[in-house]
């Protein structure tokens, strides 16, 4: 073998070895009745992922704009203490067992009626008062990333069912890729997202009205006042929710739009392109200051864009930088919103003897000026 060839196969190794990730685990301290919280880091050769045991949260994401700099792009706190303290936002957070909203706080299955909070205005949201972001999953480290597992015992916030739930974060070079996956012991109705609040520019540095935003839908599901879904699939040409090309979220974030009004900007879920399962582009969002750009790919039917419109500044992060309106974005990849209420949803029914397994892909890139 050739000294030049030995060189070409050892940078080979060396490039794939890079493109896996590390993962290392820590203390992230104890909850009030001293169950520990960890937190693990996950390397690769281009981002740095940090997730807590603590409702399987992000608690940031670090990566290199488009001039090397790396900055931390995920808002969230530095410790447990302030996301204990924080019941209003779900930094990072897996949600759940309802991502998103149940109207009034009720569904049927099979004929009978079941009940879970209503702690969203006379509605359900994430799961009820005390959802999946406020427990303490089960990590294990696995190859690349972490593994997250949390046991949802029958009748936990009014759900039918024991549901196990595995949440799976693995780094691959540019990407952190979650992959979901469910089972149940009796029918009931899941649909688990993640909240990370992005802000590509870097955490704690202003809001993301500047960023450009491309969603890859048609069409939107329009909400009442309460923000539950009417029901309707309604196209977005012609209105402020047509992100089918890229356009400036602030561009139209004020329009004399009765959804934008209801909302207080964005915060509506947008009907994928593609069959539910398949693997599609949902998302790209640009921040044209730091170049740097979020693709969000998975296997849901729909996103949730959120302009983080209910911030107000009462919690300050991990810089110390109070999150004011509009200073994060989620794009919250899930079924629909209200989907056990509406039969010509995709459904978020889950029976005994299924699996129910789903992905999401957040990759970062960086554009030239």
């Amino acid at each position: 073998m050739t000294t030049r060839w030995l060189k070409v196969m050892l940078l080979s190794m060396t490039t794939a070895m890079a493109a896996h990730g590390s993962v290392t685990k820590a203390d992230f301290g104890k909850m009030p009745d001293g169950t520990a919280v960890d937190i693990y880091t996950l390397k690769s050769d281009a981002i740095e992922a940090r997730i807590t045991t603590y409702g399987a949260r992000v608690v940031g994401i670090k990566t290199a704009d488009r001039d090397g700099k790396v900055g931390d792009v995920v808002l969230g706190y530095n410790t447990l203490e302030e996301y204990l303290a924080d019941n209003k936002t779900y930094f990072g957070a897996i949600v759940g067992r309802y991502g998103n909203r149940i109207a009034k706080g009720a569904f049927a299955i099979d004929g009978k009626t079941y009940e879970v909070p209503k702690n969203n205005n006379g509605n359900s949201l994430h799961g009820g008062t005390l959802g999946f972001d406020r427990m303490v999953w089960q990590g294990r480290a696995i190859a690349d990333g972490v593994e997250m597992t949390l046991v949802s015992k029958d009748g936990d916030q009014g759900f039918p069912g024991t549901l196990t739930a595995h949440v799976r974060y693995t780094v691959h070079h540019n990407a952190l890729r979650i992959d979901y996956s469910m089972s149940t012991d009796k029918a009931t109705v899941v649909n688990l997202t993640n909240h990370a609040y992005f802000n590509l520019a870097g955490e704690g540095s202003g809001t993301i009205l500047g960023e450009e935003m491309m969603i890859a839908a048609d069409k939107f599901t329009p909400v009442d006042a309460g923000l539950i879904p009417t029901g309707e699939l309604v196209p977005v040409e012609g209105t402020p929710f047509d992100f089918r090309k890229a356009y400036v979220i602030g561009a139209r974030i004020n329009d004399n739009n009765e959804q934008l009004k209801i909302a207080g900007g964005y915060d509506h879920n947008w009907v994928l392109r593609g069959a539910n399962g398949e693997t599609k582009t949902a998302a790209r969002s640009y921040d044209p200051g730091s170049g740097r750009v979020l693709t969000v790919t998975t296997t849901e039917p729909g996103v949730q864009f959120y302009s983080g419109n209910f911030l107000d500044g009462s919690f300050k992060g991990k810089s110390g930088a109070a999150y004011t309106k509009n200073t994060g974005l989620c794009l919250e990849t899930q079924h629909f919103p209200d989907s056990p209420n509406h039969p010509s949803f995709p459904t978020t029914l889950l029976k005994p003897g299924e699996t129910r397994h789903s992905m999401t892909t957040f990759t970062f890139t960086t554009q030239a000026k």
